[in-house]
């Protein structure tokens, strides 16, 4: 069903405004903290902006409903694109995770997490027990695992983590019983160790043990996050102003405009720019999860909770990750980082939001 003057009355304007309130500041800072390399960053970032706009408008045009018809075609084509990335992609920075499009590059496994919300829209729609059967909890598995396994093999444990907690948000939504909750976590540990002894490398066994102590190896695994928190603590109450930062003008902090941006926050913003940005993330999370009751049917309620959880999750996790609670895994924070398939891949999670709330008075 094509919009109309009367959807476009029901869009959540406040929620399309946070967004993109977000993406300038990312703007912002991603101009701050890289406007001394080759580049233009900011510049890619606001094209970027631009295109997943675009993306977001056309996602509200349709109805969400053909989208979740159509999400086991874009299933298969997501695996069949995750497992053109692992033989024919380059390795860039240590992983085979993008595909490469004239002069701009893909990363299909970021997709891949906005089929699986909709794939899981599709499946539990119409589940009207109280609880998941056996049955239901081994399709599904079988169905996230194909996508999960190939993400993981590439190896992006970043992405593989956001998608794990998709699967849980659909899962628990779904109503998983607490027996299979605790075999879930019981063998997430075996596996843990299993990882830990013969499947992780030697890099991602460092950024483990970097968590207990990351003075013990200062030049190596602990670098990023004892210079992400110098440059956090030496913020202050206000920050050293903009483009003042020591850490990420004089190139201490790595990867400052994408993983570690909110480092330069803290640095340049200091404890109030922090709270800001947090406080605005809180608005924005809130109105998205609070936007479940607005959904008018059981597919509308699993995509609005699984794309807010997806945003929720991976602004947690890179807080953690950049103030040393967390593993540095390589997840951005959503509309500031720069990087263009994460982007895209937040507004279009957004724009599924929307497009559920903004359909709440259509017929069934």
């Amino acid at each position: 069903m094509m919009i109309d003057r009367r959807l476009i009355q029901e869009v959540d304007w406040v929620l399309l405004g946070l967004v993109l309130l977000h993406s300038l500041i990312g703007v912002f800072f991603i101009y701050s903290s890289s406007h001394f390399l080759a580049g233009d960053y900011y510049v890619r970032q606001l094209v970027w902006i631009g295109a997943s706009l675009i993306a977001l408008v056309l996602v509200l045009v349709i109805d969400y409903k053909f989208f979740v018809s159509l999400s086991l075609y874009f299933y298969g084509l997501t695996v069949a694109l995750l497992a053109a990335t692992l033989v024919f992609a380059r390795f860039i920075a240590g992983t085979k995770s993008w595909i490469t499009l004239g002069l701009m590059q893909f990363q299909p496994s970021e997709m891949a997490k906005i089929v699986m919300i909709l794939v899981f829209a599709r499946l539990f729609a119409e589940y009207k027990s109280a609880y998941l059967t056996t049955q239901h909890t081994l399709f599904a598995l079988l169905l996230s695992g194909a996508p999960l396994i190939l993400i993981i093999l590439q190896p992006d444990l970043g992405t593989a983590m956001t998608f794990l907690a998709i699967i849980g948000g659909a899962f628990i939504l779904a109503g998983l019983r607490r027996k299979a909750i605790f075999f879930f976590l019981l063998a997430a540990l075996v596996l843990g160790i299993g990882a830990w002894s013969v499947g992780l490398k030697d890099y991602q066994k460092k950024r483990l043990t970097t968590l207990v102590n990351p003075f013990h190896d200062p030049r190596g695994s602990g670098y990023q996050v004892i210079q992400s928190k110098i440059a956090i603590g030496a913020g202050g109450l206000s920050g050293k102003g903009f483009m003042k930062g020591s850490q990420s003008q004089l190139r201490f902090l790595p990867a400052r405009h994408t993983d570690f941006i909110f480092s330069v926050i803290g640095e340049e913003a200091g404890f109030l720019g922090v709270l800001a940005v947090i406080v605005l993330y809180f608005f924005m999370l809130a109105r998205m999860f609070l936007s479940v009751a607005k959904a008018r049917d059981r597919a509308g309620v699993y995509i609005i909770f699984t794309a807010s959880l997806l945003i929720a999750f991976q602004f947690l996790v890179n807080i953690l990750m950049i103030i040393g609670l967390f593993p540095v895994v390589g997840i951005t924070l959503p509309f500031i980082s720069y990087g263009g398939s994460s982007l895209l891949t937040s507004y279009i999670a957004c724009g599924l939001v929307l497009n559920v709330k903004m359909r709440r008075f259509a017929n069934v």
